[in-house]
Parts: C-alpha cells; structure tokens; sequence
C-alpha cells in the first residue's frame, strides 16, 4: 500500500511539473520580446541617383556633393564625357532619428530643391517582426534658369516640381538588400498639352555587399506614363559604395545627368545600353552636433558595417 502511495505521489508531482513547463512556455510566447531592428540595410542615404530608407540619426548634418559628367561615348574631343558636368551639392539634417529633412542646388536648370524623409515602420529581427522598412519621401523643386521666350515668362508657381515616394526595402541578409520606390511626380507647367501634369513611376534598387566596406549597388526606374514633348528613357544606374570612416563614396555609371528625382525619373533622354553612360560620384560627409560627438560619430560609423 506505501509503495502504491508513494507511486501515485511520484505521479502527481511529475505531472505537475509537466503542467507547470507548459505554462511557462505559454508565458514565454505570449510574453513581448525586446525589439531588434535590421541596420545598414544601405550604406548610405542613396542608394545611387534615387533615396534608400536610410536616414542620418538625430543631431548628424550631412553634406554631399553628387557629379555627373557627359556622355561616356562622346569621344576623345570631349574626353570621353569629363569636359562636361552637373553637379549638386546639398545639406540634409536628422532633427529625429526617424526624420531627415535636406535642401540642395543643381547647376542643371539652376534647379533648387528641398525634401524630407521619414521612417514609418522598420524591418525588425526575430520571430513576428515586420519584414520590411517603409519611409515616405516627399520632395519640391524650384527651377530657376531663364530659358524662356521674351514675353513667355513662367510665374513662380509654373516653376515647380512635386515628388512623392514610398521606400520598401528589406534586408534579406548581411549582404543582400532590395528596395521597391513607387512614385509620383507631379509638374505645374507641361511643354506641350499632350505631357501629362502628373507621371506615375515604379523604382527598384539593390545592393550587393563584396567586402566589409565596398558594396555594389543597381537601381532602375520604369516610368508608366511618360512625358510626349521629349523622348524620353527609363533611368538605369550601376555603381560602388565605399564606405570610410564618415565617408560614404559612391562611384556611378547611369543614363541619367541628373540628381534630383523629377529629372532623373522623369526627363533621362539617354540609352544606357548604346553607350550613352554619364560617369559619376557621390561623396558625403557627416558632422554631428550636440553632446558626445565623437560617441554618437563612432556609432554611425559602426552601424555602416
């Protein structure tokens, strides 16, 4: 009878035991996991011509300076292209880590133009996060340059561009990102009646990480509805990120000469496979201010890798 007792307690306790793991293991799934999120999806705020969802962190001002020369196949006359050039140089601040705010001037067209950038959700890491990153982007352009007819000058408002993107982009691996750039580009003023006012464009971007500092990166855009005045071509890029320090140098072979997106997206008159390639770079530099810069500095730094 002790013996039977002491079974049936042997039992129960490990029963209870049992009940006790499931319950726990409940609590653990049912329990909030702390939150990771994927970093360095790009190296930089561009992937090439066109945005990545990356986004300077609060308090880091960023100067950059973009260049694009002529026609690769122009000949020796012009070598090859480097006789020529457009250049942008422009400032974009984090005021948060998930807003970035920038403006820029471009010698083409003696365009001005002034965005922001902000991060809706983030790609996070483990069991349940959201799987990608989205950022909405919006951008307008004042085009400055005097090109116009006596007695045919544009008002100020005739001289304006909208953009509006959304960024999706995941990070499939350390080495493997993709971004989707749905876009609107919106013109006041059209050449001729038959350029529609607003031109709807569908992008796409990767990057390939080759080395813990050197990347290689693609972007394409395909435009839906194009403009009727000028013959126009969807914008194709390839290039190299190198990432130093506070550097982030991108070396880039596109069709297109501009650097802003209601150009680039919407204006490339270039075949890319005819040999009609602008060389071109990308440098920026990253300041930071407030308190511990070189802490805050060494981070961004790190987050690059």
């Amino acid at each position: 009878m002790k013996k039977l007792i002491i079974l049936f307690t042997i039992l129960s306790i490990g029963n209870m035991m049992h009940a006790q793991e499931d319950l726990f293991d409940i609590l653990d799934e049912e329990t909030p996991q702390t939150k990771e999120y994927a970093t360095a999806t790009f190296k930089g705020t561009r992937i090439l011509n066109g945005h990545s969802v990356e986004n300077r962190k609060k308090g880091v001002l960023e100067f950059i300076i973009s260049h694009r020369f002529g026609r690769v196949n122009s000949g020796v006359d012009e070598l090859f292209g480097l006789d020529q050039s457009n250049i942008r140089f422009g400032f974009e601040y984090g005021l948060t880590d998930d807003l970035m705010i920038g403006v820029g001037r471009s010698s083409f067209e003696k365009a001005y133009d002034a965005f922001f950038k902000y991060k809706l959700l983030k790609q996070g890491i483990g069991k349940n996060a959201f799987p990608i990153s989205v950022s909405a982007f919006g951008s307008v352009v004042y085009r400055s340059v005097d090109d116009f007819e006596p007695g045919n000058e544009p008002s100020e408002t005739d001289r304006l561009f909208y953009t509006s993107q959304l960024l999706l982009a995941r990070k499939f691996s350390p080495a493997f990102s993709l971004q989707i750039m749905p876009s609107f580009i919106y013109r006041n003023s059209v050449a001729i009646q038959e350029d529609p006012h607003g031109i709807f464009a569908v992008g796409i971007g990767g990057r390939v990480k080759l080395t813990k500092r050197i990347s290689l990166n693609g972007e394409y855009h395909y435009t839906v509805n194009p403009l009727e005045s000028i013959d126009t071509t969807n914008s194709l890029a390839f290039g190299i990120d190198i990432e130093t320090g506070g550097h982030v140098f991108q070396i880039i072979l596109s069709n297109s000469i501009t650097m802003i997106e209601k150009s680039f997206i919407t204006e490339s008159t270039d075949d890319f496979f005819e040999g009609d390639v602008h060389l071109g770079f990308n440098i920026s530099r990253a300041f930071q201010f407030g308190k511990n810069k070189k802490k805050k500095l060494k981070a961004i730094q790190e987050s690059n890798e």
